[in-house]
């Protein structure tokens, strides 16, 4: 049976138990039950960052419950170019983000749920946290099957994944968070996880590729608002806290001083891309020449999302060796992403003879170096 719960705007929490200013950096309770109003997959994660960073967490825990529009989310030390198609993102108009947790690559939309539980270091276990969920689960439905797994991830009938975990764990608190598909896009999931960018080398943390499933495939009940009420009164049961489930706005700052600063961050070319570990690229591009067929080699290295050595080899009697020599050169610096190579082509472009031949060739080459970005 579930336990009804009321959801407290965030204002009248802090009314209610006269909190200062300052925001939740002194609540007294031994637990909290959070869930964001926001479906915006920067501020959410911001608040992650804020509580983490702000928030005494001695002697009491809390539970975040917050869910993103269509999103792409990377982990840490992954690749986006490796994990995702990005060229897709972009034509969909998805956000892009980078966690600061590790783990792997998953994909963010209405009906998917979002877990984080934010404990001391020295509490800090994922085991219990997934053992709660499954419990959750249980009540709702108790013929479910559904099992954690030693990497962490919930398991639907024993082969299908439905929940995946990543964490963060600094000097004094840790959180633990993990996904919950309920009843997401399965067919987008797929398609926007699967990079078609080839000749990658990178030692970048790699997502392990699962098959998923929902959880309304299996029950049509378990929807996302049922879930999380579910999950709710389970974690209020087992830590001894009111049961109340309290809305809150990840752009307030009187709540979270300094917040929107962390989620503008979040947003910044610098640490979605800048932050991949270096990588290169080492592919061939095929340019039809009088209806035959040419090769074109392209090694580059990227460093801090940069172009750190830019190698591009075209037939001479295609492309003048000069030409290449300064798009290569050209290159060098620059952010490894389609905007970027939009502008400086077209300014290389302007240092070339007025040769339509030779321009029409230029383009044609800087399309297809674009698609690898």
């Amino acid at each position: 049976m579930l336990i009804p719960f009321s959801r407290k705007n965030g204002f009248q929490l802090l009314c209610n138990l006269k909190f200062p200013a300052v925001g939740f950096k002194n609540i007294v309770q031994s637990g909290l039950i959070l869930q964001s109003i926001s479906n915006d997959v920067y501020q959410n994660l911001a608040v992650e960052d804020w509580i983490h960073d702000h928030m005494n967490l001695e002697g009491r825990s809390v539970l975040f419950f917050w869910r993103n529009s269509p999103s792409v989310v990377i982990g840490r030390h992954q690749n986006p170019w490796q994990e995702c198609n990005l060229n897709l993102l972009r034509e969909e108009g998805i956000k892009l983000a980078r966690r600061r947790s590790g783990g792997g690559t998953v994909y963010h939309d209405m009906g998917n749920i979002n877990l984080t539980f934010f404990t001391t270091k020295k509490k800090y276990d994922r085991m219990k946290n997934l053992k709660l969920i499954v419990r959750a689960l249980n009540t709702v439905q108790p013929q479910l099957d559904v099992q954690a797994t030693g990497r962490f991830d919930l398991l639907l009938d024993g082969q299908f994944k439905i929940s995946g975990t990543a964490s963060k764990i600094g000097r004094t608190a840790a959180y633990h968070h993990c996904t919950l598909l309920c009843s997401t896009d399965g067919t987008f999931l797929a398609s926007l996880l699967r990079s078609p960018y080839q000749g990658i080398r990178s030692t970048a943390t790699a997502s392990i590729p699962s098959l998923v499933k929902n959880l309304v495939e299996k029950d049509p009940t378990l929807t996302c608002e049922v879930v999380i009420d579910a999950i709710a009164a389970e974690y209020a049961a087992f830590h001894h806290i009111e049961n109340h489930i309290h809305l809150i706005n990840p752009t307030d700052e009187t709540l979270f001083p300094g917040i929107n600063s962390k989620a503008k961050e979040l947003q910044t070319w610098e640490w979605i891309y800048g932050k991949t570990p270096k990588f290169s690229v080492n592919t061939s591009l095929n340019v039809l020449h009088e209806e035959s067929p040419l090769e074109i080699k392209v090694f580059i290295d990227i460093k801090n999302g940069r172009i750190e050595v830019c190698n591009i080899e075209a037939p001479d009697h295609w492309l003048p060796l000069e030409i290449c020599d300064r798009l290569n050169s050209g290159f060098i610096g620059s952010k490894f992403c389609p905007m970027e190579m939009t502008m400086l082509t077209s300014i290389l472009r302007r240092t070339c003879p007025e040769d339509d031949g030779l321009h029409s060739k230029w383009n044609i080459l800087c399309e297809k170096i674009k698609a690898i970005m």
